[in-house]
């Protein structure tokens, strides 16, 4: 799919990504989600399936909290208060502790709130605001959006396509 250049394409762009993802999620056996045999999104790590979707849902938060902030005038710590951009690996790690305990099953529903409250922030603004102008330095907040949904949606799917052949999960 083509990075997504108005609200339309944004909207639609994660829909199709989340669901996609949703269907490789729905045939995981419940009791294989805490194995930490996924490769992990810092080098040389590993994470569990449970661990993939918190990082999932820790950067679609992370999106509301950025906009709640922004609209309000106050600001923002990109990418989290205390991290910097090269720091990455270091926030999923903050992002698995942070749902640590939480059963798939209630992973996944909470995935798909963090996922209805992004759409409805798209439906909120308009195109110009998600594509016309600056957001966070030279990037909109349509691609900021999108760097952290749809196209990390895609590449959890990826994942997860590849340990299920490893499990053998049709």
């Amino acid at each position: 799919m083509a990075v997504p250049v108005n609200k339309e394409e944004l909207r639609k762009a994660i829909e199709t990504n989340y669901n996609k993802l949703k269907n490789e999620l729905s045939t995981i056996p419940v009791e294989l989600t805490n194995i930490a045999d996924l490769e992990g999104h810092a080098k040389d790590t590993t994470m569990s399936i449970n661990n993939l979707v918190s990082y999932l849902i820790g950067w679609g938060e992370l999106v509301l909290k950025w906009n709640r902030k922004k609209d309000i005038n106050e600001p923002v710590d990109f990418p989290e208060t205390g991290y910097k951009w090269n720091e990455l690996g270091k926030l999923a790690q903050k992002f698995y502790k942070d749902y640590e305990g939480i059963d798939f099953n209630t992973l996944c529903s909470k995935s798909d709130e963090t996922v209805s409250k992004i759409l409805y922030l798209i439906e909120q603004k308009s195109n110009t605001e998600l594509y016309e102008v600056p957001w966070y330095e030279k990037w909109t907040l349509g691609r900021m959006i999108q760097f952290n949904t749809s196209s990390p949606y895609t590449n959890a799917r990826g994942r997860i396509r590849k340990w299920k052949k490893v499990h053998n999960i049709k």
